[in-house]
C-alpha cells in the first residue's frame, strides 16, 4: 500500500489506498464530480512521531467524527438510565456509520449492565474486528498506543472482548486476543493481559 506524507503536517505520514480502475458506470459520471467512494467514511490509520519513536494512531471516519454531539446525548441518556432509548440512538448511529467504534463499545457496555455477556462479545468483538483489519490492511503496523487518543476506543472494546470471553467460557479465544493485542501497546493501561490471571 503506497505511503504518503501530509503536505500540512510534514510529521504525519498516511496510507494511501490504491485508486480502484473507474468502471464504466463510473466515467459516465458528470465532469469534475467523483463517484462517492465512502472512503472518509472508513476507519485508516496515521503515523505519528513521538519522542519514543513512530507510532499509529486511529483515525475514525468522518461520520463518526460529525456525530460527537448524538454520543454525547447517548452518554446522557445511560446517565439517566434511559437506557432502551440510548440503544435505540446507538443502532441508529451504526446504521449511519458502521465503522463508529465508539458506538460499539457503548452498545457492548449496556448489554454488560445487563448482564448479557453473549450481545456482550458482538458488540465489542465486531469493534475489535474493524481495527484487526485497518491494521492488515497496512502492513500490520504497530505500535498503536492506548495514550493516543484515536485509540482508546478500541482498547476499550478489546477489553470489553476478552472480558465477554472469559465470562462466555471461551478461553483459548481470549488468550488469541490477548497475544494479538499485546504488540500493539506493551503498556498495557487497562490491564487487558491481566484479566487472564483470574
Amino acid at each position: 500500500m503506497p505511503v504518503v506524507r501530509d503536505r500540512c503536517h510534514p510529521d504525519i505520514i498516511r496510507h494511501q489506498p490504491p485508486t480502484p480502475p473507474m468502471s464504466d458506470h463510473d466515467q459516465g459520471a458528470p465532469r469534475g464530480r467523483r463517484p462517492r467512494s465512502g472512503g472518509a467514511d472508513k476507519l485508516r490509520l496515521e503515523r505519528r512521531e513521538a519522542s519514543t519513536g513512530p507510532a499509529w494512531e486511529l483515525v475514525h471516519p468522518r461520520c463518526s467524527r460529525r456525530r460527537r454531539e448524538d454520543l454525547e446525548e447517548v452518554d446522557e441518556m445511560i446517565a439517566a438510565g434511559e437506557t432502551e432509548i440510548a440503544r435505540d440512538e446507538l443502532v441508529w448511529l451504526l446504521s449511519e456509520c458502521p465503522d463508529f467504534l465508539e458506538a460499539h463499545v457503548r452498545l457492548g457496555m449496556i448489554a454488560l449492565e445487563e448482564d448479557d455477556p453473549k450481545l456482550a462479545r458482538g458488540h465489542f468483538g465486531r469493534a475489535y474486528e474493524l481495527v484487526l483489519r485497518t491494521l492488515d490492511a497496512a502492513g500490520n503496523a504497530q505500535p498503536l498506543p492506548h495514550a493516543l487518543e484515536g485509540n482508546k476506543a478500541f482498547f476499550e472494546a478489546a477489553k470489553g472482548l476478552v472480558h465477554c470471553l472469559l465470562e462466555t467460557g471461551r478461553r483459548t479465544m481470549a488468550e488469541d486476543a490477548c497475544r494479538r493485542i499485546a504488540p500493539l501497546d506493551p503498556v498495557d493501561p487497562l490491564g487487558i493481559q491481566r484479566l487472564l490471571r483470574r
